[in-house]
């Protein structure tokens, strides 16, 4: 027994190496698809829904969270997150929630800090679906399993030891090998994880479906929803799969049956798109800055040129948005980034996570690499969405086809079922701890300080439902912010917008002779210069934490250039920059003017016809204090932890909203 003990753990030792980001050469960590087979989608009537009381054609701001994970999840529980699905969809809506991990409670609720959300998706992690409830549930045939009792930490491991690991990485050693699974745990053929991966997922659907407002009020929309979450070599190129409605494949998709993201793309289309039963799914990537240049890479590159095109038009087709920030920090922009022209943007320099506590990173240029979970590796321009946007111009150019045309989002990878808890005048929702906890560094390279509450997901939509959420996403019509409620509009058109921020008939104007944010500018025939029109409303907050004052806005430019390089411009058009706003650190009262309404017109003098060009534009806040500042001035400043003196997390802060872009196409 104890011969079969280490040969256990030592292959299991090998695998969290590789999750950790070692790449012991000759490797091949690979999986097969579940024996019987995923089912696809079977075509089915969709519930029934009234009609919704309000719907208003010129659309209106809904906000949301699309990446929400409960006890669930493996990461999540192993932490000692105790939240359901039902919890994290009635924080959403209003409800109080008293929020447990490892024996941290902390009572919480939307009404009081931030407002209830408009939609919400439980995107818990299809890895490890079943081996988290099989090794957690008394009555399950697997509880009593060696794999289950190293996941649950009561099995004083040789792993554990041998890489001085705590929490779910040393527990992750139960449930895993180099097969994918663990047969002790999941049975032969996995078919005890089979059948309990359906079960899981049938109650996360039962709970979208319980919380979905289906009356004429339409106040709240759910959506059945998961994570798909590879990570290879602790490199992040997670995506959360949405789906438009409750017509969904038998089992979620996870990466230990489907190894590439290329491969999650083409079962997607197998199990749901291509079936013709109103299946309809996207998949969102997760915020990119820490994937050392694997989130947008060129993955079919040395496929004919015929599949290559069609792969990269599959990738536009299915991920029309991606992840601008949320608990990892920022993922719009990063200043000094090989093959990058451009002034130095300052506001390029909020909250990038993989700054804190690490030293200077190195420039992947070209090239990409591993490990940035675990604080190795380099950081790639298209670790960063502008950058990101460049390239997919740069593929259109070598192949004709632009993979890489998404809008924007913000989410919170929330782990205790609490979305939209974003403001910074909470703690992060990654995982409860004391505060000590969260604002201790000790030389931690992912101290819970460097982390944010997250952002939050806007759309423009006629109505609050799942039909009309999910056409705004697929057509770009969406917003993120950092957190705040700021309501930002941004439309483009060949005639002359000059006088329009005056104009009450400005958004029906703006419809009917241009595009809004996620649209494609057609070439103009006279090709004259695009005019652009941004506006922003300040979030107004609450009664007991007001929102914060608008300082400007700017457009944003980007282009390709004809050597190759990789062109920006940043436009102030309404506000002031320079308006002396500023916050008094000591008790994090804001200082000086700023203005509730912002709106602004501005026309491109630098317009070329010829060249493809992106714009999108971004609302800035006037300064104001991070989470973290604010939980040091509530402590005894004899007892503050290390955190609160550090010059390696900023005091002050400046919150803001990212529009999904406008495409100019030449060709």
């Amino acid at each position: 027994m104890q011969h079969v003990r280490h040969a256990y753990l030592s292959t299991n030792i090998i695998l969290i190496l590789l999750l950790m980001g070692c790449s012991p050469k000759g490797i091949n960590l690979s999986s097969e698809p579940w024996d019987p087979k995923n089912n696809p989608a079977r075509k089915q009537a969709l519930l029934p829904r009234e009609a919704c009381s309000q719907n208003n054609p010129e659309k209106r701001a809904l906000f949301g969270d699309l990446h929400i994970h409960t006890s669930f999840s493996m990461d999540a529980n192993s932490r000692g997150t105790k939240t359901l699905p039902d919890d994290a969809y009635a924080f959403a809506s209003g409800k109080p929630l008293s929020l447990e991990t490892s024996g941290h409670f902390r009572s919480a609720q939307l009404q009081k800090i931030d407002r209830p959300l408009d939609f919400a998706a439980v995107t818990d992690h299809a890895e490890w679906l079943a081996e988290t409830s099989l090794c957690t549930s008394p009555e399950s045939p697997a509880y009593k399993t060696e794999g289950c009792q190293i996941y649950r930490g009561e099995d004083d491991s040789l792993l554990a030891t041998l890489l001085n690991l705590k929490g779910f990485r040393a527990r992750l050693a139960g449930v895993v090998n180099l097969s994918g699974r663990a047969e002790d745990v999941c049975g032969v053929n996995d078919l005890q994880c089979r059948e309990q991966l359906k079960t899981q997922w049938e109650k996360i659907k039962d709970s979208a479906e319980k919380w979905y407002d289906r009356s004429a009020d339409c106040t709240f929309t759910t959506f059945h929803a998961w994570e798909y979450s590879r990570s290879p070599y602790a490199s992040k190129v997670h995506r959360n799969v949405i789906l438009r409605n409750e017509i969904g494949p038998e089992l979620p998709i996870s990466s230990l049956e489907t190894p590439l993201e290329i491969g999650l793309r083409h079962q997607l289309m197998e199990l749901c798109n291509n079936t013709d039963t109103g299946c309809e799914a996207i998949a969102i990537p997760h915020n990119p800055n820490l994937s050392n240049g694997q989130m947008f890479r060129i993955e079919y590159e040395k496929l004919p040129l015929d599949e290559q095109r069609a792969e990269a038009a599959l990738r536009a087709r299915l991920e029309p948005i991606v992840e601008m920030m949320q608990i990892k920090g920022e993922s719009e922009c990063r200043n000094g980034m090989y093959g990058v022209v451009g002034a130095e943007d300052e506001l390029c320099d909020f909250e990038k996570v993989r700054d804190f506590g690490q030293s200077e990173l190195s420039d992947c240029g070209e090239s990409a690499e591993f490990g940035a979970q675990a604080g190795r590796g380099c950081t790639s321009r298209t670790d960063y969405v502008r950058f990101s946007l460049i390239e997919g111009l740069r593929e259109k150019q070598r192949i004709g086809i632009n993979p890489y045309s998404f809008g924007f989002i913000g989410s919170t990878d929330n782990h205790m079922a609490s979305p939209g808890s974003v403001s910074e005048s909470s703690a992060p929702g990654k995982f409860t701890a004391t505060n000590d906890q969260l604002l201790t560094i000790n030389n931690q390279k992912r101290a819970p300080a460097f982390q944010n509450p997250g952002g939050v997901a806007g759309v423009w939509a006629e109505e609050n439902t799942r039909d009309s959420i999910f056409d705004a996403i697929k057509r770009r019509e969406t917003f993120a912010t950092s957190g705040p409620r700021i309501i930002p509009r941004f439309f483009s058109s060949w005639e002359s917008m000059e006088n329009w921020c005056e104009d009450p008939e400005l958004i029906s104007k703006a419809y009917a002779s241009g595009v809004p944010m996620g649209g494609n500018l057609e070439k103009n025939v006279l090709e004259t210069s695009p005019h652009f029109l941004v506006s922003a409303s300040a979030d107004p907050g609450t009664d007991e934490f007001p929102g914060g004052l608008l300082k400007e806005i700017q457009i944003i430019k980007s282009w390709l250039g004809t050597n190759g390089q990789f062109h920006y411009k940043v436009i102030s058009v309404a506000g002031e920059k320079n308006n002396g706003a500023s916050v008094d650190s000591a008790t994090c009262k804001p200082i000086g003017r700023g203005e509730k309404e912002l709106c602004g017109t501005w026309q491109d003098p630098d317009f070329d016809p010829a060249l493809d060009a992106i714009y999108y534009s971004r609302v800035v806040e006037n300064p104001s204090c991070r989470w973290s500042a604010h939980l040091c001035l509530q402590m005894d400043q004899a007892k503050r932890p290390d955190a609160c003196d550090s010059d390696q997390i900023p005091k002050v802060i400046q919150e803001r909203a990212w529009t999904s872009p406008i495409w100019y196409s030449a060709n």
